[in-house]
């Protein structure tokens, strides 16, 4: 009997501490789980965006999208699917998916393109002599999906005084209500207190 004792303790202690670790470790589990789907649920979809190869762009995009967006061309005024849009939301290149403007800082310019007084991140914006069309204009692109947008203007309202007027084409727009469903919820915060409207 002593000596079933003396070898069965052991197994049993063993047993218990494996036994222990097991439970502890599925309790903790689950908030280490959370912590994750709350930290991945504010990051942007692709958190490394990136400019496809031209045949996926060919592929992906439609023949007005590649015009304007790849080969630097102008869609028809007043003929655009944005230009009127005045959904709440962010509209992001239609190459990279990175967010671009916001319809917070989008108004009503008169010309037929969408119009915005400022972009969500000036450093995603690049700005370039255009000599073409007979006249001097500022073209604008995106730096990461070195995407053609349009031309910015000094003629907008306030406070920026600039109207970016871009392409439709170049953009895709995501509603306020996708944000969170589509990657983009860290940018729900610009429609908690919806900035000054351009004047």
């Amino acid at each position: 009997m002593n000596t079933y004792i003396k070898y069965f303790t052991p197994v049993v202690l063993v047993g218990g501490l494996i036994f222990w670790t097991i439970s502890t470790a599925d309790t903790k589990s689950p908030e280490i789980t959370a912590n994750n789907n709350d930290h991945t649920s504010m990051t942007e979809p692709n958190s490394e965006y990136k400019r496809p190869s031209e045949e996926e762009l060919r592929d992906r995009l439609s023949p007005m999208q590649f015009q304007v967006a790849c080969n630097e061309g102008t869609e028809p005024a007043f003929r655009n699917e944005y230009w009127d849009n005045k959904k709440p939301g962010i509209y992001v290149d239609v190459i990279s998916g990175k967010p671009l403007f916001s319809s917070i800082h989008k108004y009503d310019s008169g010309t037929g393109w969408p119009s915005f007084w400022k972009p969500i991140d000036e450093g995603e914006i690049v700005e370039e002599v255009d000599n073409s069309s007979f006249m001097t204009r500022t073209e604008v692109s995106s730096k990461t999906g070195e995407t053609h947008l349009g031309h910015v203007f000094p003629d907008g309202p306030k406070p920026s005084g600039l109207r970016y007027c871009i392409n439709s084409a170049a953009l895709r727009f995501i509603p306020v209500e996708d944000l969170e469903a589509r990657g983009y919820g860290k940018y729900l915060p610009l429609f908690d207190k919806p900035e000054k409207k351009a004047e």
